[in-house]
């Protein structure tokens, strides 16, 4: 994917020092775990430790400290409902300047409550549209209309130079990398990490990371320019974007040597495994880049490897959402729509013939509570062992057992799980 196309010029050394002053360096900690687990030296980039959680300060205060004083005097605006806006919201108060948030109606509390929090007195917060997309629009137009300046979350070069500043302090603190796997959403933090190395270490492979329901990097690599997609998951919502930016696109596609896709799922097991083996409190898009390793196992053995880990600012209201979808993803959790024989004992067979020894029935629900002699159940299976599905199966299939199962049928399982 690389190529020999001159990439745009960055201070990046001019932006490590306006940022020298406000932003955490955060460390490149050597992960004991991981790098027993794939015989690699595994380094992990702890951008969840920045002031605001993110790395998304670095590129919001670059921009904004790189404006003229006439424009700082009247005012910046951002559209965001995460970490850009935390961001952004930081920046105004260090700068002593007025901020618009923008975000849509249906942002959760805590993160305007955060964003509140981090700009203390010196932002207003405005709710409005049900999409992103509309946020962004009456961002832009009321940006216009008071003359003010917009601070986009990824596509600028002044953003996309604040956020190479990651990449600058890698190589300061190990300067001899294989692999450097980062997370990607609008494409601001892999267009600067990879700059700064392809200028300083070419050797080192750069490995964009995005989920599987957002792949809007891979889509616009795919089809030579950006693509705007009709419909994302936005689970991983801190790389979960419509629609990559120009300018990032322009440079991703010279600096990314691979662009690879993690399924959510994944994502959400190595959030759990982090959590529970390395006390590692870590948001969906600041685990990609640890999820990727396993599908590059074989080829980063014995290497010196960076995974960025972007961000923390994840909600414990997730976290059962988070289970769920591990659960689910490695095989152990299944539901389906059984329709029980009307006759005695129809359920006691199905507990005691059907299920295995360690199979536990976790969810249990008639659908039409009005008549629970005839109506079909919902029922939640949680097994210990993926292998054992194949024989609940065959067991269901032997007994005569009329059932859905709702994992293969999105609609259905949507809507009643």
């Amino acid at each position: 994917m690389t190529s020999t196309h001159t990439l745009p010029a960055l201070d990046v050394a001019g932006a490590a020092e306006r940022l020298k002053k406000v932003v955490t360096r955060t460390p490149l900690a050597y992960s004991h775990n991981l790098s027993r687990k794939y015989g690699a030296t595994i380094l992990l980039k702890r951008e969840d430790l920045q002031v605001v959680r993110s790395y998304k300060l670095r590129g919001a205060y670059n921009m904004i400290a790189s404006l003229p004083q006439e424009q700082l005097e009247r005012g910046v605006v951002c559209a965001s409902a995460g970490n850009h806006a935390q961001g952004f919201a930081y920046s105004c108060r260090k700068k002593g300047i007025r901020g618009v948030v923008f975000m849509p109606i249906i942002t959760p509390q805590q993160k305007v409550q955060q964003t509140k929090m981090f700009g203390e007195g010196f932002i207003e917060i405005k709710l409005i549209g049900d999409t992103f997309d509309d946020c962004a629009a009456a961002a832009k137009e009321y940006t216009l209309a008071n003359g003010l300046t917009f601070i986009p979350p990824f596509d600028d070069l002044r953003i996309i130079e604040g956020q190479a500043t990651v990449g600058l302090e890698i190589l300061e603190d190990q300067s001899d990398i294989d692999y450097v796997f980062v997370p990607v959403g609008g494409g601001g933090l892999a267009a600067g990490v990879g700059s700064y190395f392809k200028n300083f270490s070419p050797k080192t492979k750069i490995i964009g990371l995005e989920p599987e329901g957002a792949p809007s990097m891979k889509t616009a690599l795919d089809a030579g320019h950006p693509v705007t997609l009709e419909n994302i998951e936005r689970f991983v919502d801190g790389a979960a974007v419509k629609r990559v930016g120009e300018t990032t696109f322009s440079i991703c596609k010279e600096v990314l040597d691979e662009m690879h896709l993690v399924a959510e799922g994944q994502v959400c097991s190595t959030i759990l495994k982090l959590y529970n083996e390395d006390a590692l409190v870590v948001e969906p898009a600041g685990a990609l880049s640890i999820a990727a390793l396993d599908h590059f196992a074989d080829e980063i053995r014995g290497k010196t490897v960076v995974c960025v880990v972007s961000g923390s600012n994840n909600d414990i209201a997730r976290m059962q959402e988070i289970k769920e979808r591990s659960l689910q993803y490695e095989g152990l959790k299944h539901y389906f729509l059984i329709r029980f024989a009307q006759r005695p004992g129809a359920l006691k067979e199905f507990v005691n013939h059907v299920l295995g020894p360690t199979d536990d029935i976790v969810r249990f629900e008639y659908m039409q509570k009005h008549n629970k002699e005839t109506g079909p159940a919902l029922v939640g299976i949680e097994l210990q062992s993926k292998t054992d599905y194949e024989v609940l199966l065959t067991n269901m299939n032997h007994y005569g057992i009329n059932y859905t199962e709702l994992n293969k049928n999105d609609n259905l399982f949507g809507y009643l799980v």
